[in-house]
């Protein structure tokens, strides 16, 4: 019986000893990081440093996934509208679709020509109003890096050129992107000499909207299309029905999960801007977005421990502490299953901006199961943050 007893002793210790020895690792590791881990039951397993704000970086793509599963749902899709007029003139109308890339436009042009016929067309309007053109997300800058790229109601492949320069010589990178005039000119003014990837004109969104007629038009071309006329920029004709609406082939899971694991600023705030004005209407609004997020985060008691200023992370000035997170992802644990997987299968998102490394989701412990964790770092620290979460997996 004493034995017995003994050993029964030592099996409720052990998690208890567990929990001591993870936070003892954790301190001698990063005494100065944020760490917080929470049971599924709220209880705190590890809390250093917890009652400090912080800057979440891209860890904020959580919360704007989680805004839009519950403004949009699993199963939206983006959609693109198409018109033709009696003179066979094509308009377009944009949607904000954050993933109109190369794959999609080949999909949506035998699509689109079965409905528009086959006589030639004579130009392409493109009317990308569902933007605002002086809309500006903070954090992003007015440069060359894809990173930075501009947020547009009509825009293709992320609203970036992927191409090779040698000297004035400019070809695709992409076997499935043709390359078009516009982009060697972009190209060949702002891109690096050899392969590598640019945002689109900051100043000028008509760039981008050109773009993507352009790049439109080199697709419908391939199916035996023609467009005899120009490609300019306006809006469509009062009563005008559309021939054709092309619904986006991902699911919004499936974006948020390409999101997530890609960590796309342009994507997360292309989604984070249809959260406004799927709520409160169109066009789209940057007030509109940051209006529904306050209601819904005020809804759940987050309203001063998440304070998001866009919906990537890119802006400094986005800030949250780690219980509020920690709350939010007691919500998101529904969608854990959109995060990157580490081998012990825990669930987790990175965020970097200069000098700041973050790291949020949910491990899988052997004494607590699946718990949430939240860790913030200053410093050139990446890959600190992973043996943190290691010790919290191995240690709890």
């Amino acid at each position: 019986m004493h034995y017995l007893f003994a050993f029964a002793c030592a099996l409720l210790l052990a998690p208890i000893q567990a929990q001591a020895g993870a936070k003892e690792t954790i301190k001698a590791m990063a005494p100065s990081a944020l760490v917080l881990v929470l049971d599924e039951d709220g209880n705190e397993l590890i809390a250093q440093n917890a009652d400090e704000q912080f800057v979440p970086a891209s860890v904020a793509k959580v919360v704007t996934a989680w805004l839009a599963m519950e403004v949009l749902g699993g199963d939206y899709r983006f959609e693109t509208r198409f018109y033709l007029d009696d003179d066979r003139v094509l308009y377009v109308r944009g949607g904000g679709d954050p993933f109109l890339v190369s794959e999609e436009l080949a999909l949506l042009a035998p699509k689109l020509m079965a409905a528009a016929g086959e006589e030639p067309l004579k130009g392409m309007v493109l009317d990308a109003r569902y933007y605002p053109d002086d809309i500006r997300i903070p954090g992003i800058e007015d440069d060359n890096e894809a990173y930075n790229a501009l947020n547009v109601g009509l825009a293709v492949n992320f609203n970036t050129i992927h191409a090779v320069r040698n000297g004035k010589t400019v070809r695709s990178a992409e076997k499935q992107t043709p390359i078009t005039p516009l982009a060697i000119s972009q190209f060949r003014a702002r891109g690096p000499n050899g392969r590598g990837r640019i945002s689109l004109a900051q100043k000028d969104p008509s760039v981008s909207v050109r773009y993507a007629g352009e790049l439109l038009a080199a697709f419908i071309e391939q199916v035996g299309g023609s467009i005899d006329g120009d490609i300019s920029i306006g809006a469509i004709p009062d009563g005008l029905e559309p021939i054709y609406v092309h619904r986006q082939s991902r699911t919004l899971s499936e974006i948020l999960t390409l999101l997530l694991i890609g960590s796309n600023n342009y994507i997360a705030n292309q989604i984070f801007l249809e959260i406004g004005a799927h709520r409160l209407g169109g066009p789209v609004n940057l007030e509109k977005s940051l209006q529904v997020t306050r209601e819904i985060l005020d809804d759940h008691g987050l309203t001063e421990s998440i304070r998001l200023k866009e919906g990537s992370g890119i802006s400094p000035e986005n800030s949250f502490t780690a219980r509020g997170l920690a709350e939010l992802l007691h919500h998101f644990a529904p969608h854990a299953a959109l995060l990157r997987k580490t081998k012990k299968g825990s669930r987790y998102k990175t965020g970097t901006l200069p000098r700041i490394r973050t790291l949020a989701g949910f491990a899988n412990t052997a004494n607590h199961g699946q718990v949430r964790f939240v860790i913030s770092l200053r410093g050139n620290t990446g890959k600190m943050r992973f043996r943190l979460l290691q010790a919290i997996e191995r240690g709890l």
